[in-house]
């Protein structure tokens, strides 16, 4: 597991993360810390795992991530 603190962001940062065929970026719209639906899908998160919503620049639209997956800029 990656270290904790590295993977903590918080509303408003800007992150990047892999897409289909390249690289995306965006901003953190929320941590997501309980079982919720976010981005048009169910999201399994907790307090020990939790996952972020995001929003892309390119497209405008959200999706969900966990923390390994992005990066801060």
């Amino acid at each position: 597991m990656a270290d904790k603190e590295s993977d903590e962001f918080a509303k408003g940062d800007h992150v990047t993360w892999k897409s289909h065929g390249g690289t995306a970026e965006g901003t953190v719209e929320r941590k997501i810390t309980s079982d919720t639906e976010a981005s048009g899908r169910t999201v399994r998160a907790s307090e020990d795992e939790p996952q972020y919503e995001v929003r892309s620049e390119k497209s405008g639209r959200t999706a969900v991530h966990k923390p390994g997956a992005l990066h801060e800029d």
